[in-house]
């Protein structure tokens, strides 16, 4: 299951991420916000955050206006790898070396088109398991 989280910034791109899932048939729990009303973004970091944290979910996409603040907010949390991502070579890469667990974009940095193929490389691309990736990651988490 993916978790989704969004501040008012992020709303409408969120809405054509849940229209890619749903074409998909990819399971997701919407997190919120479902409102435009101004929000804090940290709220929904956490709730996804949580979420992958207690089993939940195996995944997580979050959206603010930049990005910035809400993996920020995600990455405070022991065991979350947020990554801000604008384009599809950081997506791949973030998976395939970090093993990230939580895809972040900005809504107004990016269009849906390539927030789309972003969110497509983040979930079909596996961790590689090679030792230098797990040993830097056990360097983050230690």
């Amino acid at each position: 299951m993916i978790a989704l989280g969004c501040d008012h910034a992020g709303l409408d791109l969120k809405k054509e991420i849940i229209k890619y899932l749903d074409a998909n048939d990819i399971a997701y729990k919407d997190f919120g916000t479902n409102s435009y009303d101004s929000c804090d973004y940290p709220v929904f970091a956490k709730l996804v955050a949580n979420s992958i944290l207690n089993g939940e979910s195996q995944k997580g996409i979050l959206i603010c206006g930049t990005g910035i603040g809400i993996s920020i907010s995600a990455n405070k949390f022991k065991g979350i790898r947020a990554a801000l991502c604008s384009d599809t070579f950081s997506a791949h890469a973030t998976r395939e070396h970090n093993d990230a667990n939580i895809l972040a974009m900005g809504a107004r940095v990016i269009g849906s088109g390539l927030a789309i193929d972003i969110v497509k490389t983040f979930l079909s691309t596996p961790f590689s398991n090679e030792q230098k990736h797990i040993a830097r990651i056990n360097q983050i988490e230690n």
